[in-house]
């Protein structure tokens, strides 16, 4: 069952939550706190954290340096410097004795112990050995490991499906898996061939390779790009700098103004605004003589640029600012939750 989305918002310094009518359901209380996942999110007591449930339960059996989103009913979380699981009671299922650990998928999470990573099944039990130098997530029956310096992947009962050949891989992203050689990074498809040899560059501060609505930012030579979920360069390297896809549109920057381009890079809003975000529930926040607005899929203003921030929409709320305040607004502007 999905549940409703729950909202931050922010009072005195302090965070708690609201629901999409504006109704606070739990207050704010916190010095800081995520982002709900599913039934949990974690928010952060005297430099620790613990996990929060949907009507503001604390879980604080222990408090932890780190506490990962559930998958399959577990969530990883760190004490000091090692990492092990609790369930959805808070309850730690796996003692903190791994060095690290991701997320479950597909039944095993990667977890590396006394210096190998392999991998663990849903009842702490190594399903794979940890014979491996590095170990990525499962996607459908392939993970990424390292095995003496390079890096290839294993089906699902740990054998070697695809060579390793590349100095990093990631885990599959559809049908594609970003790789890397000589510092640079293409995409293999799931035989293993290089469908995009590794020619793309490295930018601080940008996600490399993560695929939004079908397509992954790519740099080259000081222009960005996009290359698809396909395993193609769907867009060459041509703009000063870009966004991600949303909706089927990006934002791209020519001669320092902002547009949108489609994913065939066919400019389809002009390059008009001051800066821009990426297309949500139909709109996308843009700023315009230093304040933001929203715009529909046609260019058209949708909402005026009046808020001196502006968040995407979701599920039919977006979060703005004005004045250093913070309030979520609803497409026709109404206001259903307004900082104090």
């Amino acid at each position: 069952m999905i549940q409703p989305t729950l909202y931050k918002i922010r009072e005195h310094g302090y965070f708690g939550f609201i629901n999409a009518e504006g109704q606070v359901v739990i207050e704010p209380q916190f010095l800081e706190v995520g982002e709900f996942s599913g039934d949990f999110t974690s928010a952060r007591l005297n430099g620790q954290w613990a996990l929060l449930d949907r009507i503001g339960r604390l879980y604080v059996r222990r408090l932890y340096r780190a506490v990962g989103a559930f998958h399959h009913g577990l969530a990883r979380v760190q004490v000091v410097q090692a990492w092990g699981y609790i369930d959805n009671r808070g309850r730690e299922v796996m003692q903190p004795i791994f060095d690290e650990a991701g997320n479950f998928s597909e039944g095993m999470a990667a977890v590396t112990f006394e210096g190998g990573s392999g991998f663990i099944d849903t009842e702490g039990e190594f399903r794979i050995k940890p014979i491996f130098s590095g170990a990525g997530n499962y996607h459908q029956g392939l993970a990424p490991v390292g095995v003496n310096g390079l890096w290839g992947y294993i089906d699902a009962k740990g054998k070697l499906a695809i060579q390793p050949q590349w100095d990093i891989a990631l885990p599959f992203q559809n049908q594609v898996a970003l790789i890397v050689k000589d510092g640079r990074w293409g995409l293999i498809n799931r035989s293993g061939a290089e469908t995009v040899i590794p020619q793309f560059e490295f930018v601080k501060g940008f996600v490399q390779g993560e695929f939004f609505d079908g397509m992954a930012l790519a740099f080259r030579d000081g222009k960005y790009g996009f290359v698809n979920d396909l395993g193609e360069i769907a867009v060459e390297p041509m703009f000063d700098m870009a966004g991600d896809f949303g909706e089927g549109l990006a934002l791209v920057e020519i001669n320092g103004a902002y547009g949108y381009i489609d994913k065939t890079g066919k400019l389809v809003i002009l390059p008009k605004f001051e800066d821009a975000g990426v297309f949500s529930e139909g709109l996308a926040q843009v700023r315009s003589n230093g304040k933001w607005g929203y715009i529909d899929t046609e260019g058209k203003i949708s909402i005026p640029a009046i808020y001196d921030g502006a968040n995407p929409f979701k599920d039919g709320l977006a979060l703005t600012v004005i004045d250093g305040k913070w309030q979520y607004i609803r497409k026709t502007q109404e206001v259903v939750w307004r900082e104090l």
